[in-house]
């Protein structure tokens, strides 16, 4: 705690504050420290226990996915305060964890749209990686529903989900584009130089162009 402490930088944690997460430590050096530290799964236990922001984007570097039970994994998902760590938490354990399934039917449900946020998070890297038995024709039906109105996390999920199917899924790709034309979420996002617009119709149709591309 003493060595995150001395990371701290006001003007890291400054920009950091406007994305909602409370934490100046640059993640180069976050990532340094826990390349020194190698796997310590009690020590990120006892980071994560701490409640703070870093230690806790630390404790997810040095733990192992695998380790985890499920209501663990439940618990602490509902404890990610910041948009970061919830992001961490998901990408880098849940997914890596047996109990991923069962989380992301759960999550996908629950009345928490932050929860819900990280039930499509998973089901996003499903219509990539693992398409098998899901009903995306249903999931498109969901996302033309309750997309337009979600908040902003869970919207963010959704149109993430929505642009994934555009893009693998080319018999699915008409209906996912128009989706994203007349729902028109995210179509006015400040889309840096040189980096795509996560508005799905544009998305779509420029992932798919440099899949083409290859």
């Amino acid at each position: 705690m003493a060595e995150l402490a001395e990371l701290e930088d006001p003007k890291t944690r400054e920009v950091n504050e406007k994305h909602g997460d409370d934490h100046g430590v640059n993640l180069s050096k976050l990532r340094a420290l826990a390349k020194r530290l190698k796997t310590q799964q009690e020590l990120a236990r006892q980071l994560w226990a701490t409640d703070d922001t870093a230690a806790r984007l630390l404790a997810i570097l040095i733990c192992r996915p695998k380790a985890f039970e499920r209501d663990e994994l439940d618990i602490m998902l509902r404890e990610a305060r910041t948009p970061k760590v919830h992001d961490w938490l998901v990408n880098y354990v849940v997914k890596k964890n047996p109990h991923s399934e069962e989380l992301r039917l759960a999550w996908s449900a629950d009345p928490d749209p932050v929860v819900a946020s990280a039930g499509w998070a998973l089901t996003a890297e499903r219509v990539s990686k693992k398409p098998e038995c899901l009903d995306l024709a249903g999931l498109l039906d969901v996302i033309e529903a309750e997309m337009k109105g979600a908040p902003d996390r869970l919207q963010w999920a959704m149109n993430h989900c929505l642009a994934q199917i555009g893009i693998e899924h080319a018999e699915h790709r008409a209906r996912a584009i128009d989706i994203g034309e007349r729902l028109e979420v995210l179509k006015d996002y400040p889309t840096s130089p040189g980096c795509t617009s996560p508005f799905a119709p544009i998305w779509i149709t420029e992932m798919v162009r440099r899949q083409h591309d290859k």
